[in-house]
């Protein structure tokens, strides 16, 4: 037991020494990251495809994407205009630093304004991780069920804001927004909140918006 404990905090403890020079680099190239995460089929791609519409040729931005296998988040996002890397983990439930070092390389995010990181569908590892980001970002969909901020807090705690997603979908749900917001809020009084329906295009601009104020609050452009 004890000699997996110490190799469960060496893998992190690797990670950390990573997500840091990862996040001194892009202070030094001046380029915004965001990690984004949730559970598997939660919108993050969609929403992704949409911010490249969107913001593609207003800003420099790029994306990577985490999956287990295939590149098809990548080619979807890829088809909108933005360079978009895939990260296949091979199994793992996350992405790590050590990747996301390796694909800025590929990236030239020297040359970026804005880096989103889509996270691996997931609820439990992804906050774990830090990856050298500037933000992190929660989203949950309606036809998850608003129980998930109180099973899973930690993805809320470290998160700078949340989006509640599907929301065209919500009244044909049992989801309870005030359920999930509060205990959300209870975890992270400060969390902001985006709600959005990324596939009919509801709420988007609130979240481009709060990407651009994110920008400009951290010294990019």
């Amino acid at each position: 037991m004890s000699k997996e404990i110490e190799v469960a905090r060496d893998v992190l403890q690797d990670n950390t020494q990573n997500a840091v020079a990862n996040r001194q680099r892009f202070g030094r190239e001046g380029v915004y990251v965001v990690n984004l995460m949730s559970g598997p089929g939660a919108g993050k791609t969609t929403l992704l495809e949409r911010t490249a519409e969107a913001l593609g040729k207003r800003v420099r931005m790029a994306v990577i994407t985490g999956d287990i296998a295939t590149t098809r988040d990548a080619d979807r996002i890829g088809r909108h205009g933005v360079p978009a890397l895939q990260i296949n983990t091979g199994g793992a439930c996350h992405i790590e630093a050590h990747q996301i070092a390796r694909a800025a390389d590929d990236l030239k995010t020297g040359k970026l304004d804005l880096l989103i990181i889509e996270n691996v569908g997931n609820l439990v590892c992804p906050a774990e991780f830090d990856l050298g980001e500037h933000d992190k970002v929660m989203m949950l969909s309606c036809t998850e069920g608003h129980d998930k901020p109180g099973k899973y807090p930690l993805m809320f705690q470290e998160s700078r804001a949340l989006i509640l997603n599907k929301m065209d979908l919500q009244p044909h749900t049992n989801f309870d927004v005030e359920a999930a917001l509060a205990d959300a809020r209870a975890l992270n009084p400060t969390i902001e909140v985006i709600k959005m329906s990324a596939w009919k295009g509801e709420g988007l601009q609130t979240w481009f918006d709060w990407l651009l104020a994110r920008m400009a609050a951290t010294g990019r452009t």
